[in-house]
């Protein structure tokens, strides 16, 4: 079927603008007659749940935690952009646009990316208002830091906590329409389907975590906010219960996948360490900041390293390899992500690694310390301080700008980051495929809205750091709100949606068929047993470096892994109880399914670009061959079990120049 983008027309700088004040609205006395369901508490699901309540929608909101605080929004832990130009360095709302398009790789829709960096503005505001404790500069004013990808100050932060504390702002806000009764708070509750009506999104399929009970809950639209499916991976950097579950449940009924292979790497975590781990930690972004990237230059002292006869802090100065400043002068260690993440590949792959593992780099703070030690030391009219006065000093100012952040490192690694450095390693962090949806926000089912790490919609092949907590507030603040109002305009006729409808009868039966068919294979084998061997052949053969032979053979052994998953899976207890097995082994059925389609999308992407790494497709010094003749369009996957379709939205571009991304 044909999909369209729904880009409104005019100038770039004009089009959200006009769109806004001209597009149908829901008057107040009709918003009180429609209902709408919201899946997902995060930044951008308890942002649009809050502010549509306030709007006077009735509001059902959903989330499988115990509490919206928990959702895994909380972990973004280094910052928002904004264009506010608050350090006067030349900064700007196109700006923005323009490093975002660039990040990106020139994969995303400019519109979307516009109104993205034009709304970035208000949120800032909101959340001051909303008494987040962003840092300020020592006049009061609101502080700002440097992100990867550009070479401006546009990042808000509150230490270390900043997704915390935003997700903290939207959660009063949600609360307080919970307590006006505008909004219907679901806890413990997790969507298994979509349910359609005449070709509408009018409800879902819900499980009671604590009980088992299958629910159906009715509206006039749904909204996704549920987040990226970086759990594919197995090890990430996500909380082990973030799933893709809801999306691709509404995939299997009719919803297009976009550019599911799209997968950012983060530069910053700490290493793998062991087959005992389920998770990865992040150390933020905002550690490259201050923190220097090296290796050793030579193999000798890199293996002395690994073997334990020596340590970082041994190696001379002159021996050191800070590779990301030799290789990217323009931006140094804050270059984006899907850039750092492959040059720390390289320099490991090279056995420069300096883990027992031979899969770390170092991020090492020993230069920011002397620096800020004699800054402090100035300031403090002390004239030639001692060495140790200067790292007492300097200790101090780096703790308060991260102090949370080495403390965590400390607890999971048993090494001082003030006096070793931090070894790093790159590791599955954000997805920016998702969902597709249009301008609006709308899937291509009517009345199914995706918002956030759900959709596919503005950060193209790679994230900038920052940017999630942009996208996530700023769809639900401030588009959703707008632009679900051209889909519920037309239904302010359309009564209340029947539960008992036959489409939900038959979308509960199959829901249920599905949980006793997983229940009744009583082989031996553990959900979380096939998850992990999910994730070991997603990251061999679709994780920083991927071929055509290694796409091709990674497909054909999900396919074999998902034969013996239905085959011998086990999972204990019954359906109608709290089985947190079960809900495992439902979303492990579901990335069985979609591991699939992101090496079929990669196969299909014969191009490098952000964190789509082809062999095949680099330069002669191993950046990214982008191939914008064949591949400037967004892959919108319709998924059949044998053989997904392809649909492709062109991209286009007014504004800016395709050319090739240089951070040199």
């Amino acid at each position: 079927m044909p999909f369209q983008s729904n880009v409104p027309p005019g100038e770039l700088g004009e089009k959200w603008t006009k769109y806004r004040s001209s597009m149908p609205l829901v008057a107040p006395n009709n918003k009180r007659r429609i209902e709408v369901i919201i899946v997902g508490t995060g930044l951008a699901g308890g942002a649009a749940a809050a502010t549509l309540g306030e709007l006077g929608y009735n509001v059902k909101v959903f989330t499988f935690h115990d509490s919206p605080r928990r959702a895994h929004s909380i972990a973004a832990q280094g910052g928002i952009n904004a264009a506010k130009n608050y350090q006067n360095d030349g900064d700007s709302v196109y700006r923005l646009f323009y490093d975002t398009i660039k990040g990106g790789d020139y994969r995303s829709r400019e519109a979307n990316v516009h109104r993205l960096a034009e709304v970035s503005v208000n949120i800032i505001d909101q959340a001051v208002a909303q008494g987040v404790p962003f840092a300020r500069e020592y006049g009061g004013l609101l502080a700002n830091r440097s992100f990867g990808g550009v070479q401006v100050s546009r990042t808000f932060y509150a230490r270390g906590q900043t997704g915390q504390q935003l997700l903290l702002g939207a959660y009063q806000s949600l609360s307080r329409q919970v307590s006006l009764g505008n909004v219907t708070m679901y806890n413990r509750h997790e969507m298994v389907d979509v349910v359609k009506i005449d070709g509408k999104a009018r409800g879902i399929i819900a499980r009671n975590l604590l009980t088992g009970e299958l629910e159906r809950h009715a509206a006039h639209c749904v909204v996704l906010g549920t987040g990226g499916y970086g759990n594919v991976f197995y090890l990430s950097t996500n909380a082990m219960n973030s799933n893709g579950s809801a999306a691709w449940r509404a995939v299997k009924k009719g919803a297009y996948m976009a550019n599911p292979c799209f997968t950012q790497i983060h530069p910053t975590c700490i290493p793998v360490s062991g087959e005992y781990q389920s998770k990865l930690t992040l150390m933020s972004e905002s550690l490259r900041n201050d923190g220097r990237v090296w290796v050793p230059k030579n193999l000798e002292d890199a293996k002395a390293i690994r073997e334990g006869r020596k340590t970082g802090v041994q190696i001379p100065e002159a021996d050191r390899d800070y590779y990301l400043e030799r290789r990217y002068p323009a931006f140094g260690n804050l270059v984006p992500r899907d850039v750092a993440s492959r040059a720390a590949k390289t320099a490991c792959d090279e056995g420069l690694g300096v883990s027992p593992t031979g899969l770390a780099v170092y991020l090492d703070f020993a230069d920011a310390i002397q620096r800020y030690g004699k800054s402090r030391a100035n300031t403090l009219n002390e004239h030639n301080p001692s060495d140790a006065r200067i790292k007492e000093l300097g200790t101090a100012v780096v703790a308060e700008k991260y102090g949370n952040l080495f403390e965590m490192y400390e607890k999971i690694t048993g090494e001082n980051p003030y006096v070793m450095p931090m070894k790093i390693y790159p590791a599955v962090h954000y997805t920016m495929g998702g969902l597709w949806v249009d301008y609006n926000l709308q899937t291509n089912v009517p009345g199914l809205f995706a918002t956030g790490e759900a959709n596919f919609s503005d950060h193209g092949a790679n994230r900038l750091g920052a940017s999630a907590l942009m996208q996530g507030l700023a769809d639900g603040y401030f588009v959703l709100p707008y632009t679900i109002g051209t889909f519920l305009a037309n239904e302010i006729r359309t009564p209340a949606i029947d539960p008992n409808d036959a489409a939900f009868i038959e979308a509960e039966k199959g829901v249920a068929d599905r949980i006793a068919q997983i229940m009744s294979i009583k082989g031996n084998q553990s959900a979380e047993s096939y998850h992990r061997r999910l994730g070991k052949i997603m990251w061999e053969y679709c994780g920083m470096a991927r071929n055509a032979e290694g796409l091709t053979k990674g497909r054909a052994l999900i396919r074999e892994l998902r034969e013996d998953f239905y085959r011998d899976l086990f999972v204990p207890g019954t359906a109608d109880e709290y089985n947190p097995e079960l809900e495992k082994a439902l979303r492990v059925a579901d990335f069985l399914e979609l591991g699939e389609l992101m090496m079929l999308d990669a196969l299909d992407r014969a191009e490098s670009c952000g964190g789509h790494f082809r062999e095949e497709y680099q330069t002669e010094d191993g950046e990214a061959l982008r191939r914008d003749d064949e591949f400037a369009y967004v892959s919108a996957w319709e998924w059949d079990d044998n053989d997904p379709i392809l649909h492709k939205e062109e991209l286009i571009f007014e504004n800016v120049e395709l050319k090739t991304r240089s951070y040199k």
